[in-house]
């Protein structure tokens, strides 16, 4: 028997927008310290000991944030066991039955760790001990949560209420749960608070995976049907696992909560379980959180970049651009980002989605994608745009290059500014050097290279009646895409 850790990686962060964009989410974010948040997730493991082996993490995503995830693993030098590919989110109920189904046929059983990337946990040893106080509970074939003792009457917070203590495992008290609470109004919330019978809801699971796939097969067939079906036809490339899209497309959404574990709290199921936890835990979703968990000045400012501040207390601001000066704010949440910013009283940032939602609406940009757009081979900058031109501002990592492709529409001017640069122009390999550059006629298939140890930058300036994405025609790509 093994303990496997699965980090779920696939949510939004559409409250924190503007930093957090859907092709950019807060897991993906450095909101605590220097390390993001999926970094933070997985050096918490670090050192975790049980009574069973603990095997590499396991990471679920979004197909299209895979090279984001690989690179962040990277970044901090750890091993990653398997990359679960999900074509789109169907919720947290299907991915941990797709990531139970990976684990059981890689090792004939295994208990589940299943951890949110974008929670904060700030004291990691307790947190340890918690989690292998619940492998002797998952052992005995129970389905076991871990709730946070609240400190306040929060009301973006799920709730469970608990039960009878059962037993204690290492100074850890396990109680029954008596049963779920969704998110209260603020009332009901002081309620839970007062009567010490509640723990706010941690979306952390443990379990095994054959208990999990019994019970979802039990209460949820069609989930289990269809997530069965896009394992199966599932396919591999390394580390990556890519579901089937059109099974798991089919399965319907819902979470851990909804799909099972209310369900068998109402039932009064002796497998169920609850280990209260006081961790320094945060889901960090919306701004007013990350005021909460962050060093603050002696007005009670979190203050993040060029900031200049005058008679200003309890605000949280952050600046990415340039200097932000504020004089007189008290109680308010400013984030300036290259292409938005966003001015926020910090008792209404839970309704930052709302203007995300309008910005969807308008086909805005601004709700997918920053100025600058993360790509496997390093990341752009668009600098400037108007009437048929557009200039970027393209870093290439060491050792890595674009697809060999070829634009219909747009020719492009490349200047190199730092580094060495290896271009496939046509028939023609050539080298640029610092203050070099060439040109990319229309239709030419060309390609550039960093086959350096040191960064490559790049100036592009495209022209052309058409300057979209989507005129690229790729014949050769280290990364997969078509």
């Amino acid at each position: 028997m093994k303990l496997s850790p699965v980090i779920l990686a696939g949510g939004g962060g559409t409250r924190l927008w503007p930093l957090s964009r859907e092709h950019y989410p807060k897991q993906f974010l450095s909101l605590l310290g220097d390390n993001t948040l999926i970094q933070n997730s997985l050096l918490r493991l670090d050192g975790l000991n049980t009574s069973v082996e603990v095997s590499e993490p396991v990471i679920i995503c979004n197909e299209v944030h895979r090279f984001l995830v690989a690179g962040q693993s990277t970044q901090i030098s750890r091993a990653i066991s398997r990359f679960i590919l999900e074509p789109v989110g169907r919720n947290t109920a299907p991915a941990l039955t797709t990531a139970a189904m990976d684990q059981q046929a890689q090792h004939g059983d295994a208990i589940i760790l299943m951890m949110p990337a974008d929670h904060v946990i700030k004291n990691h040893d307790a947190f340890q001990l918690a989690i292998a106080a619940g492998v002797e509970i998952a052992l005995d074939n129970k389905l076991v949560t871990f709730g946070i003792k609240p400190t306040s009457a929060e009301t973006g917070y799920g709730y469970i209420h608990i039960g009878n203590e059962t037993q204690t495992i290492n100074n850890h008290a396990i109680h029954r749960i008596s049963g779920f609470k969704e998110k209260p109004n603020l009332s009901t919330a002081e309620q839970y608070v007062l009567s010490g019978e509640y723990l706010w809801n941690s979306g952390i699971f443990m379990m095994k995976a054959s208990v999990w796939l019994d019970k979802i097969k039990h209460y949820q067939a069609e989930i289990y049907n269809a997530c069965l079906s896009s394992f199966e036809k599932g396919t591999a490339d390394g580390l990556f696992f890519r579901l089937n899209e059109a099974s798991f497309t089919s399965s319907p959404a819902d979470s851990i909560d909804y799909a099972v574990m209310e369900k068998l709290s109402q039932d009064n199921d002796e497998n169920l379980a609850v280990i209260p936890i006081d961790v320094g835990w945060s889901d960090v979703g919306a701004w007013s959180s990350v005021w909460d968990i962050n060093d603050k000045d002696a007005n009670d400012n979190v203050i993040e970049g060029d900031v200049l501040v005058e008679d200003t207390h309890h605000c949280f601001i952050r600046s990415e651009r340039g200097l932000v000066v504020t004089i007189g704010c008290h109680d308010m949440v400013i984030v300036d980002t290259d292409d938005a910013i966003m001015i926020a009283d910090k008792s209404k940032t839970q309704e930052v989605k709302n203007i995300v939602d309008r910005l969807r609406q308008q086909n805005r940009s601004e709700s997918l994608l920053h100025r600058k757009v993360y790509r496997p081979w390093g990341s752009y900058d668009s600098v400037d745009t108007g009437e048929n031109f557009q200039v970027k501002r393209l870093t290439i990592d060491p050792g890595k290059k674009l697809s060999l492709q070829l634009h219909h529409q747009r020719a492009e001017h490349w200047v190199v500014v730092k580094g060495t640069a290896t271009v496939t122009r046509g028939d023609e390999v050539i080298e640029l050097h610092e203050n070099e550059s060439t040109f990319i006629p229309v239709g030419m298939k060309h390609r550039l290279e960093n086959a350096t140890d040191t960064l490559l930058e790049i100036i592009e300036v495209q022209s052309g009646k058409y300057l979209g994405e989507d005129d690229i025609v790729r014949f050769d790509d280290d990364f997969g895409r078509e």
